[in-house]
């Protein structure tokens, strides 16, 4: 494990893997090193670039800070990119695909950006997430009942169906999910916005960086018709979809297409 310090002295902890140009994965809501994708789709990608694999701020080995900005979760990204030689592709999956995003719109030397199922609502195909479910997310968290603040995340934010989120405490990741809980209200800060089932800005994100955005062809309709119209948006992006895939996308389908993106 390695560690770089971002510009408020966060401490953000990585590993890296592979041998290529630097390509950084940056998790979505829940996830780290530990409980997620990454490490699998690292080690899928390592015969082909070096990767990067991080804690975000709040989670895992890294640190964190008493009030919390998207700004500050950039500048961690700014930092890995600097550690990898001052420039590097990156890919977010889930709401990481957004905060991608949002680093790049800032200016981040990011060489080209792919991006898996960002969850935005943009149509009426399910109801939007509610305009103060960042607050009543962070009133369970702040009242530490972090349980009831991922079932309200699950079945709110991401609709899984009750009967899946009842099970979930059994799980073998329960524990990893709740050590984590506390960020939830990240996500929803920079997410949320995009999630009200109104049409994107077709003016907001301005960034010439080549971009993929994928989803998944067994995903839910209102998924994929954000990922659809968030490609439309962005000045210099296409969209693909894997096959068979859902927001659990497996990282042997997902690779090949990553490989291919990033090194065209």
């Amino acid at each position: 494990m390695g560690t770089v310090f971002s510009k408020d002295g966060t401490t953000i902890a990585f590993e890296k893997s592979g041998d290529g140009p630097p390509l950084i994965l940056v998790d979505g809501a829940l996830c780290h090193r530990e409980s997620g994708p990454s490490r699998p789709l690292a080690a899928e990608l390592a015969k082909d670039f070096t990767v990067y694999v991080y804690d975000r701020r709040g989670r895992g080995s890294s640190g964190d800070a008493d009030l919390y900005e998207v700004d500050r979760e950039i500048e961690d990204i700014e930092a890995l990119i600097t550690e990898a030689g001052g420039s590097a592709h990156v890919y977010g999956i889930s709401s990481g695909a957004m905060l991608a995003l949002e680093a790049v719109e800032r200016g981040l030397s990011v060489t080209k950006l792919a991006l898996y199922e960002p969850p935005l609502v943009v149509d009426h195909t399910r109801p939007p997430v509610p305009a103060d479910f960042p607050g009543q997310l962070s009133k369970l968290v702040l009242s530490n009942r972090r349980a009831q603040a991922i079932r309200l995340f699950m079945t709110k934010g991401v609709r899984v169906p009750s009967i899946f989120v009842a099970i979930m405490p059994l799980m073998p990741a329960w524990s990893k999910l709740k050590a984590v809980a506390h960020t939830l209200p990240y996500d929803l800060s920079f997410v949320g916005p995009y999630q009200q089932g109104e049409p994107l800005p077709t003016d907001h994100w301005r960034t010439t960086t080549k971009t993929l955005v994928v989803d998944g062809g067994k995903s839910p309709v209102w998924m994929r018709n954000g990922v659809k119209a968030l490609a439309e948006v962005l000045p210099n992006a296409e969209h693909r979809t894997l096959p068979g895939q859902t927001h659990i996308v497996k990282p042997k389908a997902l690779a090949p297409m990553l490989t291919a993106f990033f090194k065209d």
